[in-house]
Order: structure tokens, then C-alpha cells, then sequence
């Protein structure tokens, strides 16, 4: 730190490091997020028409289950890679930007602040001075505490 730089330069300074880190990681997700996207949607219409067609099939109700995957092999595959996909987390994939700036949020609320889906911060207004910060986590001593203080100021 420059000793010529107030607190106040330094703060502004980390906020904007953060800033461009959140739109870094929030940017590189995208194009993987809507990769996986388009591949979720190619495989979900391949089960879709694969399952139309197997249940159009008259010999599907004639046939064991078995068979009747065997006699419909793309809706098999297509089904069960859909399957596959959704158990290795896709569905996590697909919405990772919206997760980590979802996230962001839930932490910068205790700074009075906030972030847009592609990671830029939004500064509220300050909180007023009548109502001093207090965090939502209540210990299970708080009220107790809470009624000494409120004897207290009587």
C-alpha cells in the first residue's frame, strides 16, 4: 500500500479487483453453461422423439420391457445417456453463472450490496444510523441477552 493512498482509495481499489474477478468467473461459466445447455436440449429432444416412437410402436405392449428397448435402440441409448447426464450433474451445469451469482448475493447483502448476473456489484444506499447492523444468525443465548439489554436501557 502506497502510503499517499487513504483507506478510503484502498477500499474502492479491492471493490474493483472483486468486481472484475466476479465478471471474470461469471463470463468464463457462460460459454460452458450454454454448451451444456444445447447438449441437455439435443438429448432430451432425441429421447423425446425415441419415446414417441417407441410407444407408437404396436409390438412394445406385445414384448417384454427389455425387448422393447433392444427393438428401440436409439431410444435406449438416448434415454439412458439423458440419465447419465442428469446423475454427473448437468442440470448443475447448466445453471452454474445463476448458482455463483446467486451466492455472491447471499454475501454481499451483509455489506449493503449486490450483484446483476454478470457479476457487476450494485451498491445500495447506506442503511440508515437509527438501525444499527444486525445479522439474521440468532445463538441460542440471544434471548437472554436481548432482555438484560432491554432491563438495561430501563
Amino acid at each position: 500500500m502506497n502510503d499517499n493512498m487513504s483507506v478510503e482509495q484502498v477500499q474502492t481499489e479491492d471493490l474493483k479487483a472483486f468486481e472484475q474477478r466476479l465478471t471474470e468467473v461469471v463470463g468464463y461459466l457462460r460459454p460452458y453453461a450454454w454448451r451444456w445447455t444445447v447438449l441437455l436440449i439435443v438429448i432430451a429432444v432425441c429421447t423425446a422423439c425415441g419415446a414417441w416412437y417407441w410407444l407408437l410402436d404396436e409390438e412394445t405392449s406385445k414384448v417384454s420391457f427389455i425387448q422393447s428397448l433392444k427393438n428401440h435402440p436409439f431410444f435406449a441409448s438416448s434415454g439412458s445417456t439423458l440419465i447419465i447426464l442428469f446423475m454427473a450433474g448437468i442440470h448443475k451445469r447448466v445453471i452454474s453463472p445463476a448458482i455463483i451469482t446467486a451466492r455472491c448475493r447471499k454475501v454481499l447483502a451483509n455489506f449493503n450490496m449486490s450483484c446483476d448476473d454478470t457479476g457487476k456489484l450494485i451498491l445500495k444506499p447506506p442503511r440508515s444510523r437509527s438501525t444499527p447492523y444486525r445479522p439474521n444468525t440468532r445463538w441460542p443465548n440471544d434471548q437472554q441477552s436481548d432482555q438484560t439489554t432491554h432491563q438495561h436501557n430501563q
